[in-house]
This record gives C-alpha cells, sequence and structure tokens, in this order.
C-alpha cells in the first residue's frame, strides 16, 4: 500500500492540512514547515496522486501536443521538450500526428478528443485564421510554428526572418555571393518557408547583391529526397551557387547527399546552412551549420501559457507573441573563418 498524506502527517508531526499545504505549494506556510514536511515526504517517499489531484479541479490531467510530421526530427526534438516542460507542471502529454492534412489539423483544432484532454498545443500547417476564430467551447489553444495567424490565441515562434537573414549574413562573410535558397512553396504566402526566403532575399539586398530567383528551388515537401531533388533540379539546369541555405536541415542533408554524388564538395565548392539543428546535423560526415531554435524556451513558453489559461480558466486577455531565441551553430559545412566568431 502507497504513503499517504496521513502517514507523512505523522512521520512529521503536523496536521493532514499541513501536508496538503506542502504538497500543492501554497504560499502561506512558513519555510520552517515546508522543510521539516518535506523531509518526511523525502524519507517515506511519498508521491502525490496526480490523478486525484487533476480530477478534483476536474482536469484530466493531460494536454494534447499535435504535430505535423513524426518523421521529421525537429517535431520529435520538440515533443520531448514538450513533455518535460508539462512535467514540472504534473501533466502528462498526448502527442497526436496531422500528417500536415487541412481535414486532421480542423478535426484537433476543433475540440476532437475535448473530454480526454485539458488543453491544446497545435502546430498547424493549412489552418487558415477563419478555421481557429470559429473554435467554440473547445479546449484552450497555444499555437507553435511560423505559420502566421490573426487569431485570438497566444503563439510561440521565433523570428524567422531574423534567423534566415543571420544565415545568409553569415555565407555573405565567408565571400559566398551566388546564395541558393531550397525549399520555397508555392501560393502559401503566410507559411514559414516564405518568411525564411524573405530572410534570405532582404539580407542579399542589404548586402547590395541581387536576389536572383533562379537559385530559389520550390519543393513539395520538408524531407531529404526533396532537398536531394532540389539540389539535382538547380545543378541541371546550370545554376551552380557558390552556398544553399536550405528551408531545414533535412534538405540541407539531402542537398549535400547530391552534391558528394556530382563530386562537389561541401564547403570548399558549395557552402550549406540548414535550419532547426536536429541531432542529425551534428554527426553527419560533414557537419551542418544551423540556426538553431531554442526548443526547450519554445516548449516551456507553450506549456506555462496553456496551464496559466487552465489556472485562471480564461483564454489570454489578448494574443501574446513571444519570440524565442536562436542562435547560428556554426560547423564544417560552412565553418568560420579562421580568427572570426563562431
Amino acid at each position: 500500500m502507497g504513503v499517504s498524506l496521513k502517514d507523512v502527517a505523522q512521520r512529521a508531526g503536523v496536521s493532514v492540512k499541513t501536508v496538503s499545504n506542502v504538497v500543492n505549494n501554497y504560499q502561506h506556510v512558513t519555510p520552517g514547515m515546508r522543510a521539516k514536511v518535506q523531509r518526511a515526504i523525502d524519507e517515506l517517499g511519498y508521491r502525490p496522486n496526480l490523478t486525484a489531484r487533476h480530477l478534483r479541479k476536474g482536469r484530466t490531467g493531460i494536454i494534447a501536443l499535435a504535430v505535423p510530421e513524426f518523421g521529421n526530427p525537429y517535431f520529435a526534438e520538440l515533443a520531448g521538450a514538450v513533455i518535460d516542460a508539462a512535467a514540472r507542471h504534473d501533466y502528462t502529454v498526448l502527442v497526436d500526428h496531422t500528417a500536415g492534412l487541412r481535414e486532421n489539423e480542423l478535426l484537433v483544432s476543433q475540440g476532437f478528443r475535448a473530454q480526454v484532454i485539458d488543453g491544446l498545443i497545435l502546430s498547424p500547417i493549412h489552418l487558415e485564421t477563419e478555421d481557429l476564430t470559429g473554435r467554440t467551447g473547445a479546449a484552450p489553444l497555444v499555437l507553435l510554428g511560423e505559420r502566421e495567424y490573426e487569431a485570438p490565441y497566444d503563439h510561440i515562434a521565433i523570428d524567422n526572418v531574423a534567423a534566415a537573414r543571420e544565415a545568409v549574413r553569415h555565407l555573405l562573410g565567408l565571400g559566398r555571393r551566388r546564395i541558393a535558397f531550397l525549399g520555397s512553396r508555392t501560393g502559401r504566402e503566410r507559411q514559414p518557408a516564405h518568411l525564411r526566403l524573405r530572410g534570405w532575399r532582404e539580407e542579399l539586398e542589404a548586402a547590395g547583391l541581387p536576389a536572383d530567383d533562379s537559385l530559389v528551388v520550390v519543393t513539395d515537401g520538408y524531407g531529404r529526397a526533396d532537398g536531394a531533388h532540389a539540389m539535382a533540379a538547380l545543378l541541371d539546369r546550370g545554376a551552380v551557387p557558390d552556398a544553399v541555405f536550405a528551408y531545414n536541415d533535412l534538405i540541407a542533408v539531402g542537398a549535400m547527399r547530391t552534391l558528394a554524388e556530382r563530386g562537389l564538395s561541401v564547403p570548399g565548392d558549395i557552402a550549406v546552412v540548414g535550419f532547426d539543428d536536429i541531432e542529425e546535423a551534428r554527426y553527419g560526415a560533414v557537419s551542418l551549420t544551423t540556426v538553431s531554435p531554442d526548443k526547450e524556451a519554445i516548449a516551456r513558453l507553450a506549456v506555462d501559457s496553456l496551464v496559466a489559461q487552465l489556472r485562471d480558466g480564461t483564454p489570454p486577455t489578448g494574443p501574446r507573441r513571444p519570440r524565442p531565441g536562436h542562435r547560428l551553430a556554426v560547423r564544417e559545412s560552412a565553418p568560420a573563418r579562421p580568427g572570426g566568431p563562431r
């Protein structure tokens, strides 16, 4: 039989109510009393019944994270960070896979699993603003990702334009002038590919260089094969760059494979920069220079926002747009110049 609050109270020589106040982190407990109860908790190995605690509050203790791709390591790493952040608030995470399909995103956002979860963190691709503003009676929602919305929900995303500009600026600092962009999409002006393409364009123009559209390659998806095909298409049409900025790391990895097959060296002939800083970027035959979003901060901000809504019982007074940080992780595919910053 497990250790109860009563057992802890007897060991500490205090009331059950005092133990409950400590376990629930109520502020009016004195430091000395809190330390006394905590010692008893540690000695007895007491673990609170989180399910009962949530049920008393009319909660399930479960939040959902819905992402578009399990096959993309970025989302796997982000999910791990969300699970860790949620555990600090005694929440369990149910991870859902939308496959980037509009019908699945609609289903999730409009209250599917509403009886199972307390709140939802969603990384959408195809939803429109009107889909989100039309939600009624659904669980509290926090948005992730770089798709832009004018909807009344907190939205956690790094500054994609600034991050892309930093990546291109690094390549320019290496003396590269024909910088290709792999991973553009058509007809979706508010999607992240367009934000990163905008950063690519703005930084080239700021340097007094033309943003050559012949060096922009549209891809159907965001995987390794898409990057390999995009790089091959660019080379086959004779538009040989001296650097590549890829929409994400998977496209960059695919592009580097094609370059190796064509006998071109990285970074000797063509420098490459990716985006996401997945684990694979650090351990390839040529490690990948890449934009590294602060995944832990993204997860923490998303979970904290959702927990605050659940605690207060109300949606945010206005949509908040916190900007987690990012950095450029400089590695072998586009190394810093000797003596330069890393």
